[in-house]
């Protein structure tokens, strides 16, 4: 290995803030003599996972202790603010010896370890109102929107400029109608919003009907509040389909575990929650959407077997995330899925071969797809997904674009369906010539894009990565792993 090579491989290794920007992604080389790729990750715990166990910890009467939460990374710790300020109190349990602070007890958890000590089921608001920003934190957005409604005051969410052009008004009239005022403090339908609950006693066994909703967020939002409603809450879901309903089935499938008394219809249409859930201890599962990733890398690199730690079920407990699947896609692909233990993995293979698939209950890895279906050799289909417009950025657009710079061509709205994407590479593929022209990738603010769009790199040289720093949203180690597959 030249030292060149070597020191840009080093160099993704480096603190997120180190970064150059743009960061050069180098292409992937297979040294002579060496054995195929075979390495093993484990990424951060699951950001949604962890953002519905950190609301339900703050919300019980008592402590809780959660291992293996995504805790650095922004997402989390919007979090994890913003229940501290609703009146939840949270500890670490994992501090190195010597350190103040409490010391971590055999729980059989794993780090990073922390105690949350609830409110019992109303949130402590200081007389005037609480304020929370949670920057572009979505889940944490409608989550505590949904949960404002057991405060014992008014509280005011709001965001950064792109959580401010995200909707939520579908949340607010199911608020409305559990008796809160809701006020839209800036443009209609988005945050910042102010969330007042009942002035007198929440409401009793609280009825729901909700259509096509634009993020099955605001769902898992009211099951999670519903929790602790005097009677639970009864969600009926009229719209043609339920929006990502692997999501949904996540926040049943994890109350019910918790031991929350949960019934839910066949094809989720009709959803119960009773109220009560006394506090518990979990172990958070690594993000299978960050997974996603190194599946993909599994795919990309011809022969190489890239494994993920810690999602496949044990012990009889199921794994919660819908992006599990993924490696299941990717075989249709042309890759091949391996399992071992307890790790998940995808063996790749020098070419690929179109696929369409249904995105709709996994569409966090549909960008991470579509990079895959950059270089199979025809158009591949993509249908469910018509959340990404109103994610971090309009990914659909953000493909279009950026995927546009190697001659793929992106479309959407095939036929007219909203739900519709198309992939076409260029005629005899993506370059990946030595001599391929340098190509910066824009991010958008969006973790998901900086993360995808970094795979491209490992096929085709001169990719750089504009904003790197970005993917601290969910995932701070992403490039440090990233290194991990040159050896």
């Amino acid at each position: 290995m030249d030292e060149t090579y070597r020191r840009s491989i080093a160099v993704l290794g480096h603190p997120l803030d180190a970064l150059p920007d743009p960061l050069p992604i180098p292409v992937w080389r297979r040294r002579a003599g060496a054995a195929p790729v075979d390495v093993t990750l484990r990424p951060p715990g699951s950001k949604s996972l962890t953002n519905r166990v950190l609301l339900l910890a703050a919300l019980c009467d008592g402590a809780s202790t959660v291992g293996g939460a995504l805790l650095e990374a922004d997402d989390a710790e919007r979090m994890l603010a913003a229940v501290q300020t609703l009146g939840a109190r949270v500890e670490r349990l994992d501090e190195p010896e010597g350190a103040p602070g409490p010391r971590l007890p055999p729980t059989g958890l794993s780090a990073p370890l922390i105690r949350v000590t609830g409110v019992g089921g109303r949130w402590r608001v200081p007389e005037g109102g609480a304020r929370v920003d949670l920057h572009n934190a979505g889940t944490a957005t409608r989550f505590l929107a949904a949960a404002s409604l057991l405060a014992a005051g008014p509280v005011t969410i709001d965001g950064n400029e792109r959580m401010r052009a995200r909707p939520i008004g579908e949340l607010a009239d199911a608020l409305t109608g559990l008796g809160a005022d809701v006020d839209f403090l800036a443009d209609p339908g988005c945050p910042p919003i102010r969330v007042t609950p009942p002035p007198e006693n929440l409401p009793a066994a609280g009825v729901v009907e909700l259509g096509r909703t634009q993020s099955s967020q605001f769902i898992s939002g009211l099951l999670l509040a519903g929790v602790f409603l005097p009677g639970g809450l009864t969600l009926k879901l009229t719209g043609d389909e339920v929006t990502s309903g692997s999501y949904v089935r996540m926040t049943t499938d994890l109350l019910d575990l918790l031991g929350a008394r949960v019934r839910t219809s066949a094809d989720l249409r009709v959803i119960r929650v009773g109220d009560g859930l006394e506090p518990f201890d979990i172990e958070i599962e690594p993000d299978a959407s960050g997974a996603t990733y190194w599946f993909a890398a599994g795919v990309l690199l011809p022969e190489a077997r890239v494994r993920v730690d810690g999602l496949v079920p044990d012990a009889g407990v199921p794994v919660l995330q819908g992006d599990v699947a993924f490696p299941d896609t990717l075989a249709r692909l042309g890759g091949t899925v391996v399992e071992k233990g307890r790790t998940l993995g995808v063996r790749g293979q020098a070419e690929l071969g179109p696929v369409m698939a249904d995105m709709r209950d996994m569409p966090d890895a549909a960008v991470t797809l579509a990079v895959c279906c950059a270089f199979a050799q025809g158009t591949s289909v993509l249908r469910g997904v018509r959340t990404l417009r109103v994610k971090e950025c309009d990914r659909i657009a953000a493909l279009r674009a950026e995927l546009g710079k190697l001659g793929v061509d992106v479309r959407d709205r095939v036929n007219g369906d909203d739900d519709v994407l198309t992939i076409t590479p260029p005629p005899g593929g993506i370059d990946c010539s030595p001599a391929a022209p340098e190509i910066a990738f824009e991010t958008y603010d969006d973790h998901r894009m900086a993360m995808a769009l970094a795979l491209v790199g490992l096929r085709r040289p001169n990719v750089l990565i504009r904003d790197p720093g970005c993917v601290a949203k969910t995932y701070p180690g992403y490039f440090a792993h990233l290194a991990r597959l040159y050896g």
